[in-house]
């Protein structure tokens, strides 16, 4: 059975998170061939994988969301007919998507993307969508605006889909619309699986800038509902990671039918003899396994972590994982530590945690946003307590869920509240029995609810289910 996947911003260049998750399955289902379509900014990190393939993985195809327009010289100029002009009017307006005759349009040889863009039937498209909903505007600035808006998924439905038996899409957004392409041309399933909700993600990051403003930041809201809508409507399963998460997928228009959960999980025997905590060590030991990125809020994990430590000196932070994915951040952290003058914190850069996690008392993940983190579910395997903040499924798996009967295996915090987080820091460094009840709480959890073993043969038998599908 061949599968074709699809990522966007993350596996095989970025390290953990959905990434492993994806390894992960791969590895795991080696009597399954997968083709990887993966989905990235530019051409800049191309090739710059940062894992071995498994030999399942018959092939990896990158796209770019700016590239080059590349086509044909001397090759007709590309321009709409009445049939086309009506199936881009209902993309613009949102109305009754015809995705299936955008797809097939994008699939004629030589499409210029600048042509469509800069040509006079998308002028007068646009033109109507500026009368008719949004006059209120300087019809430069709209024009231009959804020019820009268009260019990337413009750019990204001319990429080839290779054929496949079951096309898995492991985001909406523009990795999902590259997979309903494949769905509608080869008539074959869609599964997707959303680790976070991209919808969301996109909507609270385009609040929070400057570089639009006033009506474009709905234009931009609305347009990314509009490719969450395409993957919701024909994936034949929606799966999620946690019950909030597939509540948030209701609201944005998931038919209930098709709505699963299966969690994250984790290997727990490779948790049962690491290395653990040398008696002579006289710290208190945090751990956080993470990558250096502003999401991961890195800088207040210090500042919790600096005030803590006055009032428990013996305190010591190891900040475990890649350093280099963004530089100036990871320049801005260190530049913090000095400004605090804070001490015993220690940037360890990429390691295996299993030769960390038994050494530490407690781990601590100060994240302003998650799906469901395997570094929790990896604190947890290896019976170490943990301090999350309050995002995606940190508090289902550290208070337990509906049904779960056991009790905390740590503690949720406010996002971005360093006196909270210090308490925290402070509660569990201060109290041993504390921290042993609930590592023993936590192991207890992941075997239960939590095991790699069970997602994956969920998994295979989703895909085969699938594999005669008509």
């Amino acid at each position: 059975m061949k599968i074709a996947m699809f990522v966007e911003g993350c596996y095989p260049y970025v390290v953990g998170g959905v990434s492993s998750w994806v390894q992960m399955l791969l590895e795991a289902r080696k009597e399954t061939d997968f083709i990887i379509h993966t989905l990235l900014p530019d051409r800049e990190q191309s090739g710059q994988f940062k894992y071995e393939m498994p030999e399942n993985v018959l092939e990896i195809r990158e796209a770019y969301l700016n590239d080059n327009d590349v086509v044909r010289p001397f090759r007709k100029r590309t321009r709409l007919n009445e049939e086309e002009k009506k199936c881009f009017k209902k993309l613009l307006f949102g109305d009754d998507i015809d995705w299936l005759g955008v797809f097939r349009f994008f699939e004629k040889e030589d499409i210029s993307v600048n042509d469509i863009l800069m040509g006079e039937e998308f002028f007068e498209i646009v033109q109507d969508l500026y009368i008719e909903r949004y006059p209120q505007c300087v019809f430069t600035d709209f024009l231009w605006s959804v020019r820009s808006l268009y260019l990337p998924l413009f750019t990204i439905l001319k990429v080839p889909v290779a054929e496949a038996d079951c096309y898995h899409a492991i985001s909406t957004g523009y990795a999902g619309i590259l997979a309903c392409k494949g769905h509608y041309l080869y008539n074959k399933p869609i599964l997707l699986t959303e680790h976070g909700i991209y919808t969301r993600e996109r909507e609270e990051e385009i609040i929070k800038v400057e570089w639009t403003q006033g009506i474009y930041k709905d234009l931009w809201i609305r347009y990314f509902y509009t490719l969450s809508g395409c993957i919701y409507d024909c994936a034949s399963q929606v799966i999620s990671l946690f019950q909030q998460a597939q509540k948030i997928q209701l609201e944005l228009g998931c038919p209930k039918d098709k709505a699963r959960v299966i969690s994250n999980g984790v290997y727990i025997e490779q948790f049962a003899d690491i290395p653990g905590k040398d008696p002579e060590d006289g710290h208190i030991n945090v751990g956080a396994v993470l990558r250096v990125v502003p999401i991961k809020d890195v800088k207040t994990m210090i500042n919790a972590f600096a005030l803590a430590k006055v009032k428990v000196p013996e305190l010591k932070l190891y900040i475990m994982g890649p350093t280099d994915e963004n530089p100036e951040y990871y320049q801005e952290c260190l530049e913090f530590i000095k400004g605090f003058q804070a001490e015993d914190i220690e940037f360890t850069g990429r390691v295996d945690v299993k030769d960390y996690l038994g050494k530490m008392d407690m781990t601590i993940l100060t994240s302003i946003s998650e799906g469901q983190p395997l570094s929790i579910l990896e604190s947890m395997a290896a019976s170490k307590p943990c301090i999350a903040t309050d995002v995606g499924g940190c508090k289902e798996l550290l208070y337990g869920g509906e049904t779960d009967g056991l009790g905390k295996s740590g503690l949720i915090v406010p996002v971005m509240n360093v006196d909270k987080i210090a308490d925290a820091i402070v509660t569990m460094a201060t109290d041993e029995a504390l921290r042993e009840d609930m590592g023993y709480n936590g192991r207890l959890r992941v075997k239960a609810f939590y095991r790699n073993e069970q997602v994956t043969r969920t998994y295979g038998e989703l895909y085969e289910q699938y594999k005669d599908w008509k």
